[in-house]
Parts: C-alpha cells; structure tokens; sequence
C-alpha cells in the first residue's frame, strides 16, 4: 500500500455534498433466500467467488433492554444479490461455513456488530472479513459509516430511508429488498474501485 502524507481520497464529505450526489440502487438480480432447502445451492454458487460484498439487516429496537436477531444476510457476487431471511430459514451450516471461510473474503462496513450478532445465533470462528473503513483510513479517509463512504469512493447516494424498517415482516416490500441489496453492492463496488487502483486487500 502506498505511504505518504498525502490522502489519496478526500478526507470527509458533508452532509451536504451526500445529498448533492445522485441517488443510486442495485439495479441487477436479487436472489431472496427463504427456505431452508435452498441455502446450500446459493452458498455453493457464493463460493465459486472470491470476493463478496456483504452486510446484515435486524429488525430495528425503540425499547430499552429490546433485543432482536439478525434476520436478514446479503452477500453480492458480481451479477447479483443473495439475501438469506436467516429469521425465516436459520443460520444453516453451509452459510457459517462460509462465514468462517479464511479464502473468502466478506468486505463490509462496520463488521463488528454483524459478525458478534451472527455468532449470537451460531457460534464459529470468523475467517475472510474485511472492514473496509480500516482499510480506506491508510488512503486518507476519514469519515466513517456505509453512506458517506460511498459518497467519497464511488460518488454516488445511497439511500438509508429502510434502515429502521421491520425486517421481520412476513413479506419484506420491495424497496426493503432494494434497499438490502444496495449495500452489500455497495460494499464489493467500494472494494472492485480500490482493487483496480492497485490497493489490494491481500496485499
């Protein structure tokens, strides 16, 4: 990685810059994973990649001492978005295999809490995780969380309007799936920018 005192990203974005940005979804194929039976077709899919985006959704908390699980997993492959509604189907032994997988690397955004929750359901031991804002703070980065990251690396908007939507709902909405989808993109889009600039993770 290069060294220098000069930062190769901006350093922050305003709130203001963000939202001067175009407003960007996924637009491909999204795979929603909901039954039990075909966790292991998707996950065997997964893992012919190398590299995937990843990221989590839980139902959101208004109450002190409230607490839920993880519902929903996202993982992005290039031409598409697997979301795994693992309140619905479990935490299935393929899909902790993969999260404890050392050859793939998962690359999202503020990992720590995903991978503590996922462990909350199944214990295993993590392998292949990559938080990308440890990584862009080396290149100059200073801002923190998906969306501002985002803004500086790839220069577009993403919208966090169903953040704090039920991911427990019986049928998530479309704009749910868009939603969920749109970050872990995000996330292998942010690592396919810093990989092409020569900036690898397994450097």
């Amino acid at each position: 990685m290069p060294q220098n005192n000069q930062p190769i990203f901006q350093e922050y974005v305003s709130p203001e810059e963000v939202n001067n940005l175009p407003l960007t979804y996924y637009e491909g194929k999204i795979v929603l994973i909901q039954d039990r039976d075909k966790i292991n077709e998707a996950v065997k899919e997964i893992s012919e990649h190398k590299v995937l985006g990843f990221d989590t959704e839980t139902r959101p908390t208004f109450t002190k001492g409230e607490f839920h699980h993880i519902s929903l997993i996202q993982l992005a492959i290039p031409d598409k978005v697997f979301l795994f509604r693992i309140n619905h189907s479990g935490f299935e032994k393929s899909l902790v295999d993969l999260m404890a997988n050392e050859n793939i690397l998962k690359v999202g955004v503020g990992l720590r809490d995903d991978i503590i929750g996922l462990q909350k359901l199944h214990d295993f031991n993590q392998g292949g995780f990559k938080e990308l804002h440890d990584y862009v703070i080396d290149l100059g980065v200073r801002n923190t969380g998906l969306r501002k990251l985002a803004a500086i690396l790839l220069k577009i908007r993403i919208s966090k309007g169903q953040q704090t939507s039920n991911w427990e709902n019986p049928k998530l909405s479309y704009n749910q799936l868009r939603y969920a989808a749109t970050d872990a993109w995000v996330c292998l889009e942010m690592y396919n920018l810093l990989d092409k600039k020569g900036f690898s993770y397994q450097d």
